[in-house]
């Protein structure tokens, strides 16, 4: 049934000035949708508005009972699906349970009581807000086990796997099972989330999850199914492609319509009402003045005097604090055992025992502080909210009908070098405020009583404050002892095997289905000598696509690596600002080639350079030419695959681990933007006693230790495609043409052999070694003994512009000057941002610009040289940030 809804009253005049409709599609409670969600601004000048859950317990204060309730109505729709419960089990309701939310330990024991049946689904929630959400839907399903992501860092617990989560302040998250075997088996995985708005995030991480241990069955729970129709087909492609089944249930299923002038709307608002608050990702200040004299309902005066307790749980040291490393029923019969007397210590420092009290989890960490508050209402302890701090900064906006109606800002207990929010926490409104904050907390450090920018201190102005701190430990460092790596394609005979008429060098797989060669691209246009391709050839291979629809596949869920853009052949106006720039710079790049290629030797004094295809390969080249021209060496080299999402070709690791000194293996890339390459390394090689370290020309982002420079200049090879990278193509993983014995692909484009600039680069950059050798040899020992240490600073600036524009995936903010370039070549760009103090390094970009129509930005505020954002399905190109000096693309 489809019906379109009228938003509640109080909230009407907002649906209807921001132009926003509603239409439900499903609806398993019949409450409509604002039962569920109200409606708030976003600090943005595009995208204006946000649906806030009434529910979830995250940003809006609920009665914990309400939240665990959507907990349990989300997982009876998930045990409607077939093969999902073990038999003869049945859910409790965790509500009206004795011990408040007791479904998972009383349902772990079965129908007759007896011990643990796990033999339920694994469930997985998603940090941080569904943390608290998927151990309530577990809790409803009999014999689960549950464990949620982390973006938490435990020394010694190296991740299992790595997502990123569309649409989230902060993307990375990882799996960290105390138990890795959890993912191993086949039993169905069901993943949890709020909302599902594009569905991007679950289908990543089905695929990850798919690769790490294949099953048969997943299904995607939330409370709100807002996906379009192109991204719910991506779901059914998906499970073909997989040949699984995907299910996905939620409580409502709507969309809603957002009208073209929604940023103007949403500005008219706020001119009506105070002042924008201050940013959030800057600096935080208190919500209101020290000592202000206010009074709550208690009759106990509030401000810097509202007194401080601080108390510490007694905490079983085997008992998790909840599923960050993994959940099991018999986790929740103990805690089950542990809430009446939590409550009760709780109560005891309550000033008003009776009155009205506001629980506050803490970012991940909710699930138990909401089952502690569910306790202390059931004890008499009056009227308790639960809801948690966040990370994610919300435009407050003081006016009925807006669901977020003020915030505070302060440093995150778990990392003060970042800031967390918590919001619609009011003068008079609450009698206490219990914080619980878990293990990996210094409750008292980040946060003193002094510190006005402090949770506590900031707190503490509205109600008097209790700290309860639940002392668990994490799990034991696991061993890092090296894992075998998979089978891989290898070749039958020896390694110098003839090469055909076009480089290609045939191999043959392990697996003995397979009874044809795999022909690989050799190397390419290059030197043979220089380099060699661990990529299977794909030449003959139609998968190039429009660059148009291949944007809007991906932005639907199609990973980029399943197919190619057509290649972008420049005219000769932009190649003469091509070879104007390697002119230009061709000093610079030998000087930083010599620079990394020292500090490698450093430690691998005969290296084995694997250069990430295809950025990498020349800077490959480049390292090799350097170690023969300084000292006489002729290092190997190859090059291979590493795919964001999808990790590194193995087969090809496994090809030169059989062959080299796997100690002697460098890892080599152009450049960092973001630093996913760096972090999909780490994770892949993770146990397998290779050094993971990546070296670069260029590291803008601050997120490796070995590079040439960390200044973000232009490397000429960024300029063109295939015809400065050996005529390669980006590699491609595509099941249809990738077998699992098989190196990733690529294509050999012989049709464009005329254009070939690939040694010409090469040549050019080694032609200048001579002249920076002695700079190189008064600059490498000083930057070895300077501190290297990675900051990630481009990856802050990346989630920062990602915030400011509203793009709804980090992964569409390519910064940079290489990933700019990409943007313009190969993607569909929105807009070009640029440091205005760089404009004359950044002749080829605005020329690109100017030929594809792209508005180009200058911002002072950027930490590179320039950004390239890929154009959100749905915007408008021509669309500018106010305040920004806006260039208009020339002709």
């Amino acid at each position: 049934m489809t019906t379109t809804v009228g938003p509640a009253t109080d909230a009407g005049w907002l649906w209807s000035e921001l132009g926003l409709v509603a239409e439900v599609t499903a609806d398993i409670d019949g409450g409509g949708l604002d039962a569920l969600v109200g409606l708030a601004l976003r600090r943005n000048p595009r995208r204006a508005h946000l649906l806030v859950s009434r529910v979830l317990g995250k940003h809006l204060p609920v009665d914990p009972a309400t939240a665990l309730a959507a907990g349990a109505r989300l997982a009876a729709q998930v045990r409607r699906l077939p093969g999902l419960t073990a038999p003869g089990l049945t859910a409790l309701d965790p509500v009206a349970s004795s011990q408040g939310a007791a479904g998972q330990g009383a349902a772990g024991q079965g129908a007759a009581g007896q011990g643990a049946v796990e033999d339920g689904p694994l469930v997985i929630g998603y940090c941080e807000t569904a943390t608290a959400l998927g151990h309530a839907v577990a809790d409803g399903l009999p014999g689960s086990h549950y464990l949620h992501t982390t973006r938490r860092d435990t020394p010694g617990v190296p991740p299992v796997l790595e997502f990123t989560e569309s649409h989230s302040h902060a993307s990375f998250h990882w799996l960290v099972p105390r138990d890795p075997a959890i993912l191993h088996d086949t039993r169905p995985i069901v993943l949890v989330d709020d909302e599902l708005s594009t569905g991007r995030t679950a289908l990543g991480t089905i695929r990850g999850l798919h690769a790490h241990a294949p099953r048969g069955h997943y299904v995607v729970a939330a409370l709100v199914d807002a996906r379009p129709a192109l991204a719910q087909v991506a779901f059914t492609e998906l499970a073909a492609e997989l040949a699984v089944r995907i299910d996905v249930v939620s409580l409502i299923a709507a969309t809603v319509a957002v009208p073209p002038d929604i940023a103007e709307r949403a500005a008219r608002i706020r001119a009506r009402f105070a002042p924008l608050p201050p940013d959030p990702d800057a600096a935080p200040d208190s919500d209101s003045s020290p000592g202000s004299g206010r009074e709550s309902e208690s009759g106990l005066a509030l401000g810097s005097s509202s007194p401080v307790r601080w108390l510490s749980a007694s905490w079983p040291a085997d008992l998790p604090d909840g599923g960050r490393f993994g959940w099991s029923s018999r986790d929740g019969r103990r805690l089950d055992a542990l809430l009446d007397p939590l409550a009760a210590t709780v109560r005891a420092a309550l000033t008003v025992p009776s009155g009205r009290t506001l629980v506050l989890g803490t970012e991940e960490f909710m699930y138990v502080p909401m089952r502690i508050a569910r306790a202390l209402a059931r004890g008499g302890a009056g009227d308790v909210r639960y809801q948690s701090t966040t990370r994610s900064p919300v435009h407050p906006l003081d006016a009925d009908g807006c669901a977020i109606r003020s915030a505070l800002t302060f440093p995150a207990p778990d990392d003060p070098r970042r800031v967390s929010h918590v919001y619609n926490v009011r003068p008079g409104r609450y009698d206490d405020i219990v914080v619980i904050v878990d293990a990996g907390v210094d409750a008292s450090a980040p946060i003193p009583v002094a510190d006005p920018s402090g949770l506590v201190a900031q707190l503490r102005e509205h109600a008097p404050v209790t700290v309860l701190t639940i002392a668990a430990q994490s799990p034991a460092p696991r061993p890092a002892a090296p894992s075998p790596l998979p089978a891989a394609a290898r070749p039958t005979g020896p390694d110098t095997a003839a090469t055909s008429a076009d480089g290609g060098l045939p191999l043959r797989g392990q697996n003995a289905s397979m009874t044809t060669p795999v022909r690989t691209i050799g190397s390419g246009s290059y030197d043979p000598a220089d380099v060699t391709f661990l990529l299977t050839d794909l030449s003959d291979v139609d998968l190039e696509r429009p660059t148009e629809d291949r944007e809007e596949a991906m932005q639907a869920g199609r990973h980029y690596s399943e197919d190619l853009p057509v290649e972008y052949q420049p005219d000769d106006s932009y190649l003469r600002l091509y070879h104007q720039a390697l002119e230009r710079s061709a000093r610079r790049v030998a000087l930083a080639t010599g620079v990394v290629a020292e500090l490698v030797r450093v430690t691998k004094p005969e290296p084995v350079l694997v250069s990430i295809a295809r950025a990498g390969t020349p800077v490959g080249i480049l390292m090799r030419r350097w170690y023969g021209f300084r000292h006489g060496l002729d290092v190997p080299h190859h090059a291979i695959s590493v795919i964001k999402d999808r990790g590194v070709d193995m087969n090809a690791v496994r090809h030169l681990t059989d062959r080299f000194d796997r100690a002697a293996l460098q890892f080599v890339d152009g450049w960092t933007g973001k630093g996913v390459m760096t972090r999909v390394l780490t994770e892949a090689l993770a146990g397998l006693g290779l050094d993971d370290t990546l070296a670069v020309l260029a590291d803008p982002a601050r997120c490796v230790s070995l590079y040439g420079t960390r200044d973000d200049f232009l490397i000429p090879s960024a300029c063109l495609n295939s015809t400065v990278s050996g005529l390669v193509s980006r590699t491609v993983l595509n099941a249809e043409h990738i077998g699992p014995d098989d190196f990733h692909g690529a294509k050999f484009y012989r049709d464009l052999a005329p254009h070939d600039l690939s040694r010409h680069f090469i040549e050019t950059v080694a032609a200048q070694f001579d002249a920076v050798a002695d700079e190189v040899d008064a600059t490498w020992p000083a930057l070895w003994a300077a501190d290297r240490t990675p900051t990630w600073e481009g990856w802050a600036a990346v989630e920062r512009i990602a915030a400011d524009y509203d793009i709804p995936d980090v992964v569409m903010v390519k910064p940079g000057v290489g990933e700019a370039t990409r943007v313009l070549l190969r993607r569909v760009p929105w807009r070009i941002l640029v440091a205005p103090d760089r404009l004359d390094e950044l002749a080829h970009v605005l020329a690109l610009a100017a030929d594809r129509g792209v508005p180009v930005e200058e911002r002072a505020d950027l930490p590179f040289s320039c950004v390239g954002l890929v154009r959100p399905l749905g915007a408008t190109p021509t669309f500018h940030t106010p305040g920004a000096r806006w260039r208009p693309p020339t002709t």
